[in-house]
């Protein structure tokens, strides 16, 4: 029964942390809830809930990958012990997702069949629920010691191949404002690049200064690629596109919001470092 006790840490003790992590998990389900009447008189009820799991899906996967980096960050490494809650979470809701799908086609499996091998956003979608399933299903303790630590980590590191599948598969979903993905795929660069740049110097932290210029880069990307995205879209220059940004009337560009998260990191490693510094310095006044 105590591995059903989400709630308590590996030595049975009642943890916050956890806690809070299974109401995060927990909110989209009380906010459909709360939006009952919304959805249930909408045009389509079940496509919106497809949509709802779907998107939520994408989001418990981007706070998994954003658990290592914010773990060194905010210099909190208990952080690590509900990085696999979320990571099952997030596949519990695109395995809703696929449900709620198939319920939208009256549960006429063959059609389902056809359309998840011969519709490529679907195809795409699909290869990313296997992924997940197959990461949530080697996910427990008795699997790592099956399978083994070197090959368990190599095969989870395919969560990155994973998480580019989904997000390509949201954007294939927006129909037409493409804001909201565009902002996932910038923080989702954001992650990769984090730790390719870790990779490359062969360290496991990002200095401030590093984390300044990660957030520049990645935001200048963002503003890049979707002045292309729209160009090529609508047919028209991406300097034309460009010439828009600071427009704040039109709405924040994903850029900018890509920009205020990773400066937000930049902030909150800035001072996290002074503290720890200042708490190494008070300990060794203390032992003297």
């Amino acid at each position: 029964m105590s591995a059903w006790q989400l709630w308590r840490d590996r030595r049975g003790r009642l943890s916050a942390l956890r806690i809070v992590a299974l109401a995060l998990l927990l909110f989209p389900l009380a906010k459909a809830l709360i939006d009952y009447d919304a959805i249930a008189h909408g045009a389509r009820p079940i496509n919106d809930l497809i949509h709802r799991a779907g998107f939520w899906a994408l989001i418990f996967l981007g706070v998994s990958l954003a658990i290592t980096p914010f773990r060194r960050i905010a210099r909190y490494g208990n952080l690590i012990d509900v990085r696999r809650m979320i990571g099952v979470g997030s596949f519990c809701y695109i395995a809703a997702h696929l449900v709620l799908y198939v319920a939208d086609q009256k549960y006429d499996f063959a059609k389902v069949a056809s359309e998840l091998t011969h519709r490529l956003y679907l195809v795409i979608g699909g290869l990313a629920w296997l992924g997940l399933a197959v990461l949530a299903a080697t996910s427990t303790d008795g699997m790592v010691r099956r399978i083994g630590g070197l090959r368990w980590r190599r095969l989870h590191q395919t969560i990155y191949v994973i998480a580019l599948l989904a997000l390509i598969h949201y954007f294939q979903q927006t129909k037409a404002d493409v804001t909201v993905p565009t902002f996932a795929a910038g923080l989702l660069t954001w992650l990769l690049a984090y730790r390719l740049v870790g990779w490359w110097r062969d360290k496991n932290e990002l200095s401030t200064t590093q984390l300044l210029g990660l957030a520049v880069t990645v935001s200048l990307l963002t503003f890049a690629s979707e002045a292309i995205g729209i160009g090529i879209t609508f047919g028209v220059s991406p300097l034309r596109v460009l010439d828009s940004v600071f427009d704040f009337d039109a709405g924040i560009r994903p850029g900018w919001q890509v920009l205020a998260a990773g400066l937000a990191a930049v902030i909150l490693d800035f001072v996290r470092s002074r503290w720890t510094s200042r708490e190494r310095r008070s300990r060794t006044v203390a032992a003297e």
